[in-house]
């Protein structure tokens, strides 16, 4: 057969690939063989092709094999077979046994390799061939920024820009898409725009994915801005470049709300009106992503009229449609749409389960979220996730871990979301067990380095009173983010630990860690419970420095705490100060008047608040109510009370009956007390009755004291009290007879009382504990208490040596100022423990600071004596 005759034989199987006709092929190749052409490599490397297309990949391998003479195209054919199939084994296998490589192979293996996901072994086995000195084509850059892309390797891709520009490619339209696209993902925009602006025309697809960069670092206002741009210059707008800006709307309406002065929805009518010119009003792809921009911009009633006018509908499009619902806290509508969907032949998938369980979870409707989850033939962990956290968020923590129990035993693996929400339902009711095999399950599963993990178990073991296990959690972090700290300061504030909070922020501190809002508005609460007003006012100029003063929570901090140090008028001050407020900085400014007793101050800041517009809740009205009680504001407590209901739709609660039980007791009014006694819901609680015995006492009312003693005795019976008070009426009233019964009953049952104490700071360095204990201070002019604990808050190993001065030397232990000295010199205590050279160290260091103190307490003192002198000669 002359030349001409094979190359119209090629001509045809060409034909067939073409059309994937695959019979024909067949038919073709039986001739080649009856003309014996089968030696024929330029013939055989089209069939290779033809059964590449066809998915016959054995048939393609034969024929390869039945070539004596192959050359570098039939070596590429049979690469591309295999990588058609995604056998990157064999496909790498042929790649290192061909004699000779060209760009082709290269482009052919590694184009492969990025669409299986192994972008790092793409990008290894390119700059292993521009070693073997093959030159790149335009393919093979759009493929390798495609993979830098992926892995978000910024310094790979910048080196492979600068190549595109020495080779010549800068302009290529392919090379530019793939360069902008990888920047776009690495979020260096400003990158993006200048090779944008080079461009001397850029196509629809360069348009779009810049657009898409934009929007993925939330410019929607420059994204719009683009799309004007493409539009004034002509270029042709497609269903993908609409579907990026819908997507644009959606998201501008979300986190930001307006989108250049104009409404978002507004915005995407526009171009909703825009894809009906254009002629993309059928388009199943731009009608999903119309109805997505509806639905989370919240027009629900668009969305149904798109849904409604589509030819056809897919699940993405029944998905949306439940999503949105469940996104408006409508879970009917959104089942109903759901039963449509399976009424049309549409079977859910585990994204049509997951939006209904959220819409169920937003709208609180349990009952249905738990049918729809048990009707899933198999759960994915995400639907486990749902569901756990519909649980988790209704407070019914048990059913969430018996939940997560039956998750194991159908061996589904959690994920770091699953065990942050079990250890909360942990922590909610304190299951110490069951959250110790929450945190060896996590540690199984690979999750002991995560923070977010050891966050959840900072919190659980922190609520548990074990604080030696969260420093353990913690000591163990490889790495420490701001919510690992956050969670430790939290935990030591539940723990009443706020002398080592104050010692932890510190050393947060000299560690470099930039404290959040949270951490601020813990530290300061923390510096309220110690009423230490100094240290407060640290704090605070901090909060200015590092720019949270305007921080809503961090504002209602200090406002607590300058109130709980006393400071009504700086606090009042800082209130009308602050930009913004709500109704948690309402309630402490409240709250503050009526902890110094100015119950007047209080009842008019309260008007100011319904005024103003903020509703109160009922945090509110245990405040108002308080301070009404301590400023004897009975009738006016009496009627904000009978308003709770009524007016603003806060049912009373029992600290809102214990309010007013109070109120009415410290007026002497205790015919009504028993009323309120007798009707209130909730009689059984001792601080109710404990308000009424303290008021009994004061008063002198006898009867209801015993009645009230009696129901303390039943209900808390080793508090002590009940005994106490009881005992000072019977002493008040002259009884001593039966006052002392009542300290024998109480000796006899073992009750004991809790001791009071006082906190003084000296210099500002120490803050002592004072416990009341029926005996004298032995120390005398020390003002040191026979037991006393302090906590150094000093910067300096002087200010430290100086507050231990004051402290007497029987309440020091080496440990204790080993710890302190270590927190001043930023030394790891751990590494204390460990390392021998490091104690000596530290010990020399203390050595030396006292020889310097006694130096300077010697030298002042003989100043202060040659002063004297003078004053006794007169």
């Amino acid at each position: 057969m002359d030349k001409s005759k094979s190359l119209n034989l090629a001509n045809l199987v060409q034909l067939c690939v073409t059309k994937k006709d695959l019979l024909a092929g067949k038919v073709l190749h039986a001739q080649l063989f009856r003309l014996r052409l089968f030696s024929d490599t330029f013939l055989s490397n089209h069939f290779i092709e033809l059964y590449s297309k066809c998915d016959e990949i054995a048939s393609a391998h034969i024929v390869f094999n039945n070539i004596p003479h192959k050359n570098i195209f039939s070596w590429n054919a049979i690469l591309a077979a295999y990588c058609k199939t995604r056998n990157l084994q064999h496909a790498c296998r042929l790649f290192l046994e061909m004699p000779q490589r060209n760009t082709v192979s290269l482009n052919t293996l590694i184009s492969t390799m990025v669409r299986c996901g192994y972008e790092r072994q793409a990008l290894d086995t390119y700059n292993s061939m521009m070693l073997d000195g093959i030159k790149p084509s335009h393919i093979t850059f759009a493929t390798v920024f495609s993979a830098c892309g992926t892995l978000l390797d910024v310094d790979c891709g910048r080196r492979n820009h600068g190549f595109v520009v020495k080779v010549g490619l800068e302009s290529n339209i392919y090379v530019v898409n793939a360069l902008l696209c990888m920047y776009a993902k690495c979020g260096l925009n400003v990158d993006a725009l200048c090779v944008f602006r080079d461009i001397p025309e850029p196509n629809e697809v360069t348009f779009t994915t810049m657009i898409r960069g934009l929007a993925q670092t939330d410019q929607f206002k420059e994204a719009l801005e683009l799309f004007r741009l493409m539009l004034r210059k002509g270029v042709p707008v497609d269903s993908v470049s609409l579907s990026s800006i819908l997507g644009v709307c959606a998201k501008g309406e979300r986190d930001i709300g307006i989108c250049h002065g104009l409404l978002c929805n507004a915005q995407g009518k526009q171009m909703h009106t825009l894809s009906i010119k254009l002629g993309f009003e059928r388009d199943l792809h731009l009608c999903n992503s119309l109805l997505d921009m509806y639905a989370k911009i919240g027009d629900m009633d668009s969305a149904e009229t798109v849904f409604v006018n589509l030819n056809e509908h897919s699940n993405v499009s029944w998905n949306i449609m439940i999503a949105g619902y469940g996104n408006r806290c409508n879970s009917e509508k959104a089942a109903e749409y759901l039963q449509r969907m399976q009424c049309d032949g549409y079977e859910p998938d585990d994204v049509t389960y997951i939006n209904m369980l959220t819409a169920c979870v937003k709208s609180g409707d349990v009952r249905t979220g738990r049918l729809i989850f048990d009707c899933m033939p198999c759960p994915n962990l995400a639907s486990w996730n749902a569901i756990l956290s519909v649980y988790n968020q209704i407070a019914d923590h048990r059913e969430a871990i018996e939940l997560f129990r039956k998750m194991q035993f159908q061996c589904q693996h959690p994920d770091r979301t699953t065990l942050a929400i079990i250890l909360s339902s942990c922590a909610e009711l304190g299951l110490l067990a069951v959250g110790k095999e929450v945190h060896a399950a996590s540690q199984k599963f690979g999750f002991y380095d995560d923070v977010y993990v050891a966050s959840s178990l900072i919190n659980l073991y922190s609520k548990c009173g074990k604080m030696e296990l969260c420093e353990h959690v913690f000591s163990k972090l490889p790495e420490l983010d701001i919510v690992c700290w956050n969670s430790m300061l939290a935990g030591f504030s539940i723990n009443a630990l706020e002398q080592d909070a104050l010692s932890f922020f510190k050393q947060m501190r000299q560690l470099g860690f930039f404290p959040s809002e949270f951490s601020f508005a813990t530290i300061v609460s923390s510096c309220a419970k110690l009423s230490s007003l100094f240290q407060g006012q640290l704090f605070h100029a901090q909060i200015i420095k590092d720019g949270f003063l305007d921080d809503i929570f961090v504002g209602s901090s200090l406002i607590e705490m300058y109130c709980k140090c006393g400071d009504v008028h700086g606090a009042k001050y800082f209130f009308d100060v602050m930009p913004s407020k709500n109704t948690v900085t309402w309630n402490e400014m409240i709250h503050g008047y009526a902890q110094n007793g100015n119950g007047r101050s209080a009842l008019c800041l309260y008007n100011d608040m319904i005024s103003s517009g903020e509703k109160p809740d009922d945090i509110t009205f245990v405040a108002v109510l308080t301070a009404c009680s301590h400023s004897s504001l009975v009738d006016e407590g009496l009627e904000i009370f009978n308003v709770m209901l009524p007016k603003f739709g806060v049912v009373p609660k029992l600290d809102h009956y214990t309010c007013i039980i109070d109120c009415l007791s410290r007026a002497g009014r205790f015919h009504e007390v028993e009323v309120f006694l007798d009707t209130m819901p909730c009689k059984d609680d001792a601080v109710v009755w404990e308000v009424v015995l303290s008021s009994c006492r004061i008063h002198a009312n006898l009867t209801l004291a015993k009645r009230a003693a009696e129901e303390l005795y039943r209900l808390d019976p080793q508090n002590s009290a009940s005994y106490v008070l009881l005992a000072n009426t019977y002493s008040s009233l002259g009884r001593w007879d039966d006052a002392r019964v009542v300290r024998d009953m109480m000796s006899d049952k073992k009750v004991l009382k809790d001791p009071g104490y006082s906190r003084s700071a000296i210099v500002y360095l120490v803050i002592y504990t004072f416990h009341v204990t029926g005996e004298g201070h032995y120390a005398g002019a020390r003002c040191c208490g026979k037991v006393c604990s302090f906590d150094c808050i000093c910067h300096t190993e002087m200010e430290l040596l100086l507050a231990l001065r004051c402290v007497p030397a029987e309440t020091l232990t080496p440990k204790s100022v080993m710890g302190k000295l270590c927190a001043v010199l930023n030394v790891n205590k751990r590494s204390v423990d460990r390392d021998s050279d490091v104690y000596r160290n530290l010990l020399s260091k203390l050595v030396q600071a006292k020889e310097l103190l006694k130096e300077y307490v010697d030298r002042e003192k003989k100043k202060r004596e040659e002063r004297a002198e003078p004053q006794k000669t007169n």
